[in-house]
């Protein structure tokens, strides 16, 4: 694959795009961006220095003090915060809850736009979110939207936070994610939306590695 090809993935919360992201950069040798943890990175701090995540202004001032790096190891993304190692902390359920809010304010976009534009422009990318393909790079070459039942998107999250120690309660993962869903959508900056020209892959019934071989397929034809 020698031309330049940027594959953004959106789509609402648990419909496994960062896994699937990540693999599909994996076998491409692009390079893997995983702009939600940038958001939970900001999240996490704003938890852990007591500021108001509900003030666009505040959270603008956070985020302008925050050094966020992603580092792609073998198994996993590394997210560093101003050099700290924060990437179990920023998956916990008191972050999961908050992020939307976190990622709502116009000034807090604004800026994380244009860190993930600057990592973009490395050139053959993977970009995971919510607005990639609709506001990120909306040129990008290949779009794709990624969704899953509310049950089997809370179902895979249980099974994750179970798998890493972290108490679940399913119930309250459907409540969580459906109301998610319903702010993503409805909020005033950069909504969560499919692009026009994005390709809808419905991942309920498939597993991982069909909607990554999916995907591949789908950038073999964009570059030929």
């Amino acid at each position: 694959m020698e031309e330049r090809l940027a594959i953004a993935i959106d789509g609402p919360a648990g419909a496994g795009k960062s896994t699937v992201a990540k693999l599909v950069a994996e076998k491409l040798s692009f390079l893997y961006i995983d702009t939600g943890a940038m958001y939970r990175a900001l999240t996490y701090a704003a938890l852990r220095e007591d500021i108001s995540l509900s003030d666009g202004k505040e959270m603008r001032q956070l985020l302008d003090s925050l050094t966020i790096r992603l580092v792609n190891e073998k198994a996993y993304t590394k997210v560093l915060l101003n050099n700290e190692e924060v990437t179990e902390q920023i998956r916990s359920n008191e972050v999961n809850q908050h992020v939307s809010l976190a990622a709502s304010h116009q000034a807090v976009r604004e800026e994380m736009v244009e860190r993930q534009r600057l990592l973009a422009k490395e050139g053959q990318v993977v970009l995971d979110g919510r607005d990639i393909g609709t506001h990120v790079l909306p040129n990008a070459k290949l779009k794709i939207f990624l969704t899953a039942s509310v049950d089997e998107r809370a179902k895979r999250r249980h099974e994750e936070q179970v798998k890493k120690g972290i108490d679940s309660d399913l119930e309250q993962l459907k409540k969580d994610i459906a109301r998610r869903d319903e702010f993503d959508s409805t909020r005033e900056v950069a909504p969560l939306k499919k692009a026009e020209d994005a390709k809808e892959l419905d991942t309920t019934s498939l597993t991982i590695d069909e909607v990554v071989e999916a995907i591949i397929d789908l950038a073999k034809e964009r570059i030929s």
